[in-house]
């Protein structure tokens, strides 16, 4: 026996021993389990709490041998973006520190340009019997379904990176969607003049007019701000469904093309360095050019001076933190925040050399 478990275990003799009880009444106790009187339980609670026992979680892990299986439901990362490295690094991070705790982390990838793909990662969950789950819901209809079986199943759930709220999650990690969008129209604000003509840009094969989508809660923030400040501005949209490099540059080219007055584009998702390469191709370089994530062909753009600014949510924090606060919850007996709120960052060429995820 290792002296933690001795040290645990000596902590339960001595509680027994004032209580008058047997050792696994104690543990009963501690364990939330049912089979003893209230009196008792609030006779145990109460030398708990005089000693300050404080449960040794590892030597408690440990001693019961039983595993629990986290599954991590995300986007893999793919040819246009690496911004879901970040996120599954942070994953990778918490798996390892909390290995010796007896948690498993299961991942389970899925092609965000493709909702059958999900479904699949889905099923091989369900076949799993997983003990809980942390999920970016990109589809959000499948999503609420796959989040209502885990519901029914008493299986705790917890977003990252975007919100469906009221589903019953355990908590959201992630940003504030519509602050991040009226921050980016503070920043374009500050550079264009008003009555500007300005671009709003959503990439990507899911936009739904949807208040859980993502990329319009962005742009439902930007918008805001302009009528919250009664600031005259033209915006106009451009929803990309082909999210490959070539298609994005093609469609981004010709409404440049058109809108020879353009003074700003801003770009909801991370896809803003293929929205950087359009813009350069057309030697439009003085548009004010914003949009999300420090990934590596962004952080090239705004070094070049193509991209002004970037906004940032801390995705690996998000991957990290969101199977932390499945442990604190499932095995530490936490409670646990419904909404924790990312910080919503700036990088700019000026300190882009100094950023971290």
């Amino acid at each position: 026996m290792t002296k933690q478990a001795s040290n645990e275990l000596i902590g339960v003799k001595e509680i027994a021993r004032r209580a008058n009880v047997s050792i696994g009444t104690v543990d009963r106790v501690l364990h939330n389990r049912s089979g003893v009187s209230e009196k008792t339980r609030n006779k145990i609670n109460q030398i708990i709490a005089e000693l300050n026992y404080q449960p040794n979680i590892l030597a408690r892990r440990l001693a019961s041998r039983n595993v629990l299986q986290f599954a991590v439901l995300i986007p893999a990362v793919s040819p246009e973006s690496d911004y879901w490295t970040a996120p599954i690094d942070g994953v990778l991070q918490a798996a390892a520190e909390l290995k010796p705790f007896g948690i498993q982390v299961l991942i389970f990838l899925y092609n965000q340009n493709d909702k059958q793909t999900f479904l699949e990662q889905v099923k091989k969950v369900k076949r799993k019997k997983v003990d809980a789950v942390l999920l970016a819901p990109f589809f959000i209809d499948a999503a609420i379904e796959f989040t209502d079986e885990c519901k029914s199943a008493g299986i705790p759930f917890v977003f990252i990176n975007s919100d469906i709220p009221n589903q019953g999650s355990l908590c959201y990690i992630g940003p504030n969607l519509f602050q991040s969008g009226h921050l980016a129209a503070q920043l374009v604000n500050f550079n264009v003049p008003a009555n500007s003509k300005i671009l709003v840009v959503n990439i990507s094969h899911e936009i739904k007019n949807s208040s859980f989508n993502r990329l319009l809660r962005k742009e439902e923030g930007f918008r805001a701000f302009f009528e919250k400040w009664k600031i005259s501005q033209q915006i106009i949209r451009l929803d990309i469904r082909k999210t490959s490099e070539v298609s994005v540059v093609k469609k981004i080219s010709e409404v440049v093309q058109a809108n020879p007055d353009l003074k700003a584009v801003f770009v909801t998702n991370s896809r803003v360095g293929s929205v950087a390469a359009a813009i350069h191709q057309q030697k439009k370089d003085d548009l004010f050019l914003v949009g999300y994530d420090y990934l590596d062909d962004n952080n090239d753009w705004l070094r070049k001076g193509v991209i002004k600014f970037l906004i940032c949510h801390k995705p690996q924090e998000q991957g990290y933190k969101g199977i932390m606060t499945l442990y604190q919850n499932l095995v530490l007996g936490q409670a646990i925040a419904p909404v924790y709120y990312m910080p919503i960052d700036i990088v700019s060429s000026e300190n882009q050399e100094f950023y971290r995820n």
